[in-house]
This record gives C-alpha cells, structure tokens and sequence, in this order.
C-alpha cells in the first residue's frame, strides 16, 4: 500500500514513476495545486497523456512525445502544458469543450465576468492558448493506443465534464481520478459549472470500480489498494457532511 503524499522526496523533486505501460509525472510537492500529476500512456500503436500540468511544463527540456492528449475536464492547472503539444488531437468531455475552444468559454465554467484578473493569471502562469480544433467524447468512449486502452468515466460534479479514465493493461488497471483528489478539504464544487448533486453521485460510482491503482492529480497521487482508495474516498465525501452541519449549526442562532 502507497500514498505518496508521505514518501519523502524533496518538494522542488520532479519524480517519474514506471507503471507497466504508464508514466507517472509527479508535480511539485505530488502535485499540490498550481501543480499536479500527469499520467503518460505508452501502447504500442500510440502514446496519450492525461492532462499535461506544470511538471510537463518544467519537463520541457525532456519533453515526453505523446500522438494524443486527453483531458480531465477544463481547468487552468490542467491545461498549463498543452500548448506544448500543438500538433496532437486534444480531447474532453463534450461539456466542458467551450473552456479550450475560447478564454472567454473558459471563464465561463468558473462564473467569472471577461476581463477579470483572474484571465491574465490563466495566459501568464498556466500558458493558456485556445484550441478551437479539440475534439470531443462522451462517456463510455474507449482509445485503444495497443495493448493499453483508455475509457472515459463520467463523473460531473467538478466541472459539467469532469471525466475519470480507466487505464487498463495486461490484467491490470488504474483510475486516474482527475480532481476527485481525496484531499482533507473535501470536494470542490464552487464554480459556477460545479454540483453538489452531481459531486455525490460520481463519488458513489467509484465505489463501485475494482482497480489495482488510483491516481489523483493533486496531494494524494498514487494509492496502491482499493481497500485504502475506499477508506480516503469515504473520508473524501464526509467533508460534505461537515460543511453541511457547520452551516446548520452557524444557522441556529440569529
């Protein structure tokens, strides 16, 4: 059993991890936010990476090639290397494609007004550039890169399209969990494409799933035991409760 969150590399360490056909590219610090954790797949027809982060961005001198990105959902730290890969197809979910199309679309997802500060943040430390050309799946789409295939698991609640990916091989797997990161802060659904609702229902959907490996993009990173995924999943969704009863709480007296 894994988590890397405790495994004493050096915070400014940018550290690869060989899965079988996968590379994990650990950010800064596993990949604590503006970092995050990329995943590399290597079949034998094609290579895909999974939202290419800032620790791409500072592997640039060792760029890994990839013939295809796939994308989580549309958030600025997810997106931070792609303009790295402006020859490869680019894919998200069809709900979140208006966040690469154009910056406005992207500021849309969050809730905020054009011109906000928080664009010129986006274009000048997480390298946004449009890809009107990015293509678009649904759940249940499958990539077959060669001996290594990719499924697309919808799980809104983050983003209206926010996506999990079963990464499967061989007779193993690995889910790559996007930002249902396990944190002790619990799920975020502030922006204004974000839902309660919907972020309940995908955690419950994961329970469901048997995997060797799970990968968050923040914090947590790698997690070698479905038994321990279940118990920080579970602790991941009570956060939920909590707020839920602070505010009652907050709420009882004028």
């Amino acid at each position: 059993m894994t988590d890397f969150e405790n495994n004493g590399f050096e915070n400014t360490e940018l550290v690869d991890r060989k899965l079988g056909p996968l590379t994990i590219l650990f950010g800064v610090e596993n990949g604590k936010y503006p970092q995050g954790n990329s995943l590399l797949v290597k079949g034998t027809k094609k290579t895909a990476i999974i939202d290419p982060s800032l620790g791409v961005v500072a592997r640039k001198d060792r760029l890994p090639p990839a013939d295809l990105v796939l994308l989580s959902h549309i958030h600025e730290d997810h997106v931070a290397g792609l303009h790295l890969y402006p020859e490869a197809p680019c894919y998200c979910h069809e709900a979140d494609a208006l966040g690469l199309r154009d910056l406005s679309g992207m500021m849309e997802i969050y809730g905020f007004d054009e011109g906000s500060d928080f664009e010129q943040t986006v274009l000048d430390e997480f390298f946004y550039q449009p890809r009107p050309d990015v293509q678009t799946f649904a759940a249940g789409a499958k990539f077959d890169l060669g001996g290594v295939s990719i499924e697309v698991l919808h799980t809104p609640g983050h983003t209206r399209g926010h996506c999990c990916f079963i990464v499967s091989w061989d007779d193993q797997k690995l889910v790559y969990l996007g930002d249902i990161e396990l944190t002790g802060f619990g799920p975020y659904y502030g922006d204004a494409w974000s839902s309660l609702l919907d972020f309940e229902s995908s955690i419950e959907s994961l329970k469901t799933f048997d995997s060797e490996y799970w990968l968050t993009f923040h914090h947590k990173g790698l997690i070698e035991s479905r038994a321990r995924f279940l118990e920080m999943l579970e602790a991941f969704r009570a956060m939920i409760d909590y707020r839920e009863n602070n505010l009652l709480e907050f709420l009882s007296e004028p």
